[in-house]
């Protein structure tokens, strides 16, 4: 199958322009050539829709199929991706599904070709239900909302174990839902130093006043986090929890998957996640009646069932909800300035995406959403099922 043509998902919803052309059959020889063992590669027989690398399911002669993704070396280094396998690795161990990398003859899981790295792994077992549905879209039902639920929950109490520090150590990796601004007592400059860190970041906000836009649209919401910060317990999380990311099995998660991600943050910033990327229809902005709230319950039910969250930590999801977008919006903008040269994306991701989230919970359905959650996350503790 021929990657010519082929659509990615974008800041707005379909488009024909791919920030990375598609895995090629040579391609893939060569990449799957390294591993152990690999079984000769017959072709290349689907290329996902989602943005930031390529990923593309390679069939095997006699052995199924396998997923190779590559990625920029600027965007995902060798160390940087095995700190994320080491995390996959670990939750395998304590009984979640998840797809654990192949292993190559030298022991480690990803390599470097030229200016890509490259990861493989067997498929997931079940369903994907969410293939072809964008990002930031609701679930397909309160069932699988409530599914998603007590899956995110069951993967906390498996990560609760494990010990690695933040990613990247002293180099901060791009497109990651990080704390490591957030979290901070002080947003400003915090952010200050975060950014600098950031491939492309400085010159593509040097145009932009943009530590004004902060302090206007977002210090608000992180003055209301500050008290909640020194009782955050760390644990790493997935980062980027919705459906799509989940293969299912009916209203039930068979797998959980793409890490890409993950980081050491907390269990309550990531629920915040999970609730931020999936019970809103942002897309569907400006219109109203964006909030799914009966999902947002069984979310909640589903978490809850599985772990309830003490107060402060149900205090902490609605703080950090109108936060969880920052730093990903702006390493964001500049992948898009500085890495795929998409002004108008770069755009998007400053204006709708980190100031845009932002001014939402501000007013409306946004601040209802934040008024209301409180008594949802009481209500939702410690019941079982959905109606």
């Amino acid at each position: 199958m021929s990657g010519e043509g082929q659509a990615q998902f974008g800041v707005n919803g379909v488009q024909q322009r791919r920030d990375w052309p598609c895995l090629t059959l040579d391609e893939s020889r060569l990449i799957l050539g390294f591993f152990h063992n690999m079984p000769p590669v017959q072709g290349v027989v689907w290329h996902s829709m989602r943005p930031f690398s390529a990923l593309g399911r390679v069939r095997l002669a006699g052995q199924g199929d396998c997923l190779l993704k590559r990625h920029h070396g600027t965007l995902r280094s060798v160390k940087w991706l095995e700190e994320e396998h080491a995390f996959i690795n670990h939750l395998a161990g304590q009984g979640v599904s998840v797809c654990p990398p192949l292993v190559l003859p030298d022991g480690h899981t990803a390599l470097t070709v030229g200016d890509w790295t490259y990861e493989a792994f067997l498929p997931a077992s079940g369903r994907d239900v969410y293939q072809n549905v964008m990002s930031w879209k609701p679930y397909l039902s309160v069932r699988q909302a409530y599914g998603a639920g007590v899956a995110l929950g069951r993967l906390h109490l498996a990560a609760a174990g494990f010990k690695a520090p933040a990613r990247g150590g002293a180099e901060v990796p791009p497109l990651l839902s990080g704390l490591r601004a957030v979290g901070q007592p002080q947003l400003v400059p915090a952010l200050q130093h975060w950014a600098v860190r950031q491939p492309h970041l400085p010159s593509a906000l040097a145009h932009r006043s943009w530590v004004r836009d902060v302090e206007a649209v977002l210090l608000p919401f992180h003055q209301r986090l500050q008290p909640l910060l020194p009782h955050i317990v760390p644990a790493w999380g997935h980062g980027d929890w919705h459906g799509s990311n989940l293969f299912w099995n009916g209203d039930g998660v068979s797998s959980v998957l793409d890490f890409g991600m993950a980081d050491r943050t907390c269990a309550s910033f990531d629920l915040a996640v999970a609730l931020e990327r999936a019970v809103v229809d942002w897309l569907a902005l400006p219109a109203t009646g964006l909030v799914a709230w009966e999902q947002v319950a069984a979310l909640l039910e589903g978490y809850q069932s599985v772990r309830p969250l003490s107060a402060l930590e149900c205090a902490q999801v609605v703080a950090f909800l109108p936060l969880v977008h920052v730093e990903f919006a702006l390493s964001e903008v500049g992948y898009f300035t500085g890495l795929v040269h998409d002004l108008a994306s770069a755009e998007v991701a400053y204006t709708d995406y980190l100031l845009g989230h932002g001014r939402w919970f501000a007013c409306g359905e946004g601040k209802a959403l934040l008024a209301r959650l409180p008594a949802l996350l009481r209500q939702t503790r410690g019941q079982r099922g959905v109606e």
